[in-house]
């Protein structure tokens, strides 16, 4: 929730001071009825007029989570002509973003979202959100050698940072790994791992940040609730209302 007046000046009306006398003017309107004081608080899902035209601002944040299969490619035209991520989604959904990406044989947690800033907020390595994978190898793993990614490796010239990678199971020449890491640079994970020796033959992603897989259905889409997203991400308000 927000001033009106600040709401006006965020969509570009004019400053706050000038909607004030707007408001005082009785030029302003939410949900039909003339707006009598500027202390007003709106959510932005109201109908909000000013001199009768409706005003709108940019839509709010959204999320979704999506359960990519192997086969797709993350990009909303593909110059080879195959099966991307954005032709699978529901006709009903709005346009969106993929927050980073997998690979066209990786598998699993893509988050999707609405709001370009979110996404670049997400991947940025600053923020620290980890990302989980299970990760089948073929090979006899080495555990000593898994533990010693935690210091990172440099492979040709590229710098790793820290990697948490732990065995989960051994069944003969196969191995399943459970792997969580931070930066996700590109095709980190199967070129660390051929660099030990070891050829990933299944990648998928449970987690990114506050967000996982969980039982979600292979191809299924899911939209965080706003709840969520408002307890993940609350609004500077909503913190000085904590702190108070």
């Amino acid at each position: 929730m927000e001033r009106i007046a600040k709401f006006l000046s965020r969509a570009g009306i004019c400053s706050r001071r000038d909607a004030e006398k707007l408001i005082k003017e009785g030029r302003v309107k939410i949900n039909g009825v003339i707006l009598e004081t500027p202390a007003t608080l709106v959510s932005g899902e109201e109908k909000i007029e000013v001199d009768g035209k409706v005003i709108h601002t940019k839509e709010r944040t959204r999320v979704w989570v999506y359960h990519k299969p192997a086969g797709l490619v993350t990009t909303h035209k593909d110059p080879e002509g195959r099966p991307t991520v954005f032709e699978s989604l529901p006709k009903s959904m709005p346009r969106v973003i993929s927050v980073g990406r997998l690979d066209l044989n990786s598998e699993g947690l893509l988050l999707l979202t609405n709001d370009g800033a979110f996404a670049r907020m997400a991947e940025l390595p600053e923020t620290k959100w980890k990302r989980t994978y299970r990760v089948r190898v073929f090979g006899i793993v080495d555990e000593a050698r898994l533990n010693s990614l935690k210091n990172g490796i440099t492979i040709k010239g590229i710098r790793y940072q820290s990697i948490d990678a732990t065995l989960s199971k051994q069944t003969g020449q196969n191995a399943w790994l459970l792997i969580t890491l931070v930066e996700g640079k590109n095709r980190e994970i199967r070129r660390v791992m051929e660099h030990l020796g070891y050829r990933v033959n299944r990648l998928i992603r449970i987690g990114y940040g506050p967000f996982e897989l969980n039982e979600l259905p292979l191809r299924e889409v899911e939209e965080v609730p706003r709840s969520i997203l408002q307890k993940l991400f609350p609004t500077k308000q909503e913190k000085s209302k904590e702190k108070a």
